[in-house]
Formats: C-alpha cells, sequence, structure tokens
C-alpha cells in the first residue's frame, strides 16, 4: 500500500509541478550552469546504492590547485534559495517513481557512512529513504547525526499511513519557516565521522 501511494503521489506531484521544474531547470542552467541535474550515489533500502537526483545548487569553482572550493563559497545566493525552500529536491520525484526512495523516511546518505553506523544507526535501512522524514520536521540540520538517527530508527519502529501523512503536512510548514536549514556554523550539514560502535 506504502508503496502505491508512493508512486500516485509522486506522479501527480510530477504532473502538477511540470512547469515549475522546467523554470527551475532553466534557471539553474542560467545561474549555475550545468549539469541541471546533480546526481550522487546514496544508500538506500537494505543499504542498496542509488543515485538520488537533486537540483544543482553549488558551482564548480576551484582553487590554483583545481581543487573544489568549500561548500561555503560554492554556494551562491540562488543556490541558498533553492536549499531553503526545498526545491532543490523536487527530482527526487523521480527517484520515488523509480522506487529507489519513499515520500517520507529517513533521509538517503552517503554510501561512505555506511561502514560508520553502529547496529541500531544501521536499522534506517530497513525501510525505502524518503525526500521528507521524522527527523527533518524535528530539526533538520540543527540536529546531531546521532539524533538524527534515533528519529530515523523511531520512524522504522512506528511508521503507518496516518505517521506518512502528520510528516508531509508538517514538512510543508518547515519549508515554509525555512527552519534547520543549516548546522552551526556550517552551510550543510557536516561529514559523519562515525559514532559509539555498540548498538
Amino acid at each position: 500500500m506504502k508503496r502505491l501511494l508512493d508512486f500516485l503521489g509522486a506522479l501527480v506531484a510530477l504532473l502538477l509541478l511540470c512547469p515549475v521544474l522546467v523554470l527551475l531547470a532553466v534557471m539553474v542552467k542560467l545561474k549555475l550552469g550545468g549539469p541541471v541535474i546533480f546526481k550522487q550515489a546514496r544508500s538506500g533500502i537494505n543499504g542498496d546504492a542509488f543515485n538520488i537526483l537533486k537540483f544543482r545548487t553549488m558551482t564548480d569553482k576551484r582553487d590554483l590547485a583545481g581543487d573544489l572550493l568549500p561548500d561555503e563559497q560554492r554556494l551562491v545566493p540562488f543556490g541558498r534559495f533553492l536549499r531553503s525552500t526545498s526545491l532543490d529536491e523536487l527530482p527526487e520525484l523521480f527517484n520515488v517513481l523509480k522506487g529507489d526512495m519513499s515520500l517520507v523516511g529517513p533521509r538517503p546518505l552517503l554510501m561512505d557512512y555506511l561502514s560508520l553506523y553502529n547496529d541500531r544507526q544501521a536499522r534506517r535501512h530497513e525501510v525505502r529513504p524518503g525526500i521528507t522524514g521524522w527527523a527533518q520536521i524535528n530539526g533538520r540540520n540543527a540536529l546531531s547525526w546521532e539524533e538524527k538517527f534515533e528519529l530515523d530508527v523511531w520512524y522504522v519502529d512506528n511508521q503507518s499511513l496516518w505517521l506518512d501523512i502528520k510528516i508531509l503536512f508538517k514538512t510543508v510548514l518547515q519549508v515554509l519557516k525555512r527552519d534547520g536549514i543549516s548546522h552551526g556554523e556550517d552551510a550543510t550539514m557536516p561529514r559523519f565521522k562515525g559514532s559509539n560502535r555498540d548498538s
């Protein structure tokens, strides 16, 4: 039932938002260059890899040695706008259609993190990752990694249709308020470096 609702919800959303997606794609191309869509390997259900799709939010500016500049120097005002409104995540609806993601679930993280989770944290992969989730409406990037993972596991143990509806509704409010976009002094969430290995 959840998969069916995900598919129908994503399909309807894509049809309704098609003009917005086209407009955003044009603006990203003009302001940030190409490629318009950012692809990155993320861990999905059971830890299996898939390519997440998002609108590009950063430039490819590099230093004299050819290395990418820090995120905060590549994240231009238009990119910050896309992130603060979560418009950069709209292409993830295609991931939902394909079955890589759900509308609601733990956020898909980097493949590099798989070996860093303790047994309890790894339980977040028992369900499909989501465009939004329990952690996103309870602090988003303002939370520590450990706090996020606890909320993810709580969702895994308590998921239901009504909980998903509640999360989707509160996500809209969260986006309108633009809370929890950054983490302290960081432009984005700092990398996860592991925590206690005990479950």
